[in-house]
């Protein structure tokens, strides 16, 4: 319990100083994030007997915040293209490569890279600290979502969630996630810069509550199909990278396409 404690602090720690202090170290944590969280993916799927290009995916995950960055769409789309021509040339060439190989090495950096890329955009929404501020509060609303649907689940929990996919879950468990997902949001209109009205920010936190667990899931049947209990080790306590950050692989996305429904953010 002391190491998992430690690790998270020291992990929560870190990625919020540099996600709220400037853009550009967001964009160095949420690169280096997205590569660890592609290498991970890559191993458990070869240890299943799968071939994918595990290098040049993994570069195009920690590429795609930097892209953006730059490029903004135009970078997506240009490093999006390249790292297509290369996987399809690399199965030409690479004889042992299947199929399949070229899909999983394709969905791997698009899963991670592509998806935490969403966490620059949120950064980028409100100038100076206050985007930095934002995009802690998504962060956030997933981390306590986690915190309480572990803390509530694993002492009141009774009625199992999806016992084939992740027998620990409870819906005890879910819904204490979803009181913390919205009391996270319910932060957001607070913050200068971001007009957003407090029924919005009740209704996005409901719904990246739903998609936080959704994407938790996701990453729990990955696990299963391919035999692991954890991502990786590189976190004690918590297992990989990916463990971590499964949920705001999901989160991201979906908070940006609603707050741009919801007017704050223009494409």
């Amino acid at each position: 319990m002391l190491k998992r404690v430690l690790s998270a602090i020291g992990f929560a720690g870190t990625t919020a100083a540099c996600i709220i202090a400037t853009e550009i170290s967001a964009v160095i944590v949420i690169a280096l994030l997205s590569g660890l969280c592609a290498y991970e993916f890559y191993a458990m799927l070869r240890s299943d007997a799968k071939l994918p290009n595990e290098i040049v995916g993994t570069i195009a995950a920690a590429l795609y915040p930097v892209a953006f960055f730059f490029l903004k769409i135009n970078g997506m789309l240009l490093l999006t293209t390249v790292f297509a021509l290369v996987v399809l040339i690399w199965y030409v060439f690479y004889v042992p490569a299947r199929i399949t190989d070229v899909a999983i090495t394709l969905f791997g950096a698009l899963y991670t890279g592509f998806m935490l890329t969403s966490f620059v955009v949120l950064r980028g929404t409100a100038p100076g600290i206050w985007g930095g501020l934002l995009a802690f509060v998504v962060v956030g609303s997933v981390w306590l979502n986690d915190a309480l649907a572990f803390a509530i689940g694993s002492k009141f929990g009774k009625h199992k969630m999806a016992p084939r996919i992740s027998p620990k879950k409870s819906w005890e468990g879910f819904a204490a996630g979803m009181v913390g997902s919205v009391l996270c949001w319910c932060l957001v209109p607070l913050i200068p810069g971001v007009e957003l009205s407090w029924i919005w920010a009740i209704i996005i936190g409901i719904i990246c509550g739903w998609v936080g667990i959704l994407g938790d899931l996701l990453e729990s049947r990955i696990k299963r199909a391919t035999g692991h209990k954890d991502s990786g080790t590189l976190l004690p306590g918590h297992g990989g990278f990916l463990d971590r950050c499964d949920s705001m692989l999901l989160v991201g996305p979906t908070a940006f396409l609603l707050l741009h429904i919801a007017g704050l953010i223009p494409l």
